[in-house]
């Protein structure tokens, strides 16, 4: 698990709202897991709004980072595109000129590449795609 773990801590160095962080509890951080009631190794805990939770999903990179941009991550808002950089702005403005049917064959074809082996960055945007599409779905009598 430690390297899906750094791998996430990579991707989301730069976050503004994420930060993704680990504690030895046999040494220096043996204060912090106390606090924090760690009992077993690894142990995942993660907050919202000032609230702990215990993380029980998948232990792989891809389940962690489906996982923290969806649950944790600031996401783009499609109608207002608060919080979105300039290529999910452009993603967002692209596809909002396509009909209906035009998104839901791209959200199909894309969500059917998961599977697939692909470099990171790749990997990410495609998740990325099918979350902005995914809430344009949610939100189409908005659009």
């Amino acid at each position: 698990m430690k390297p899906a773990w750094d791998q996430l801590g990579d991707e989301y160095a730069d976050s503004s709202s994420v930060l993704i962080g680990d504690s030895d509890c046999t040494d220096s951080g043996k204060s912090l897991c106390d606090k924090f009631d760690v009992k077993g190794f690894p142990t995942i805990k993660y907050w919202v709004d000032g609230e702990v939770q215990d993380y029980s999903g998948g232990r792989d990179y891809d389940a962690l980072n489906e996982f923290v941009s969806t649950t944790l991550g600031k996401l783009c808002d499609v109608i207002t595109l608060d919080d979105c950089n300039d290529k999910e702005k452009g993603y967002v403005e692209k596809m909002k000129g396509k009909g209906a049917d035009e998104r839901e064959k791209q959200l199909v074809r894309l969500t059917g590449m998961k599977g697939n082996d692909m470099k990171s960055e790749l990997k990410k945007w495609l998740n990325k795609r099918i979350s902005l599409l995914t809430a344009m779905k949610e939100k189409k009598n908005e659009l």
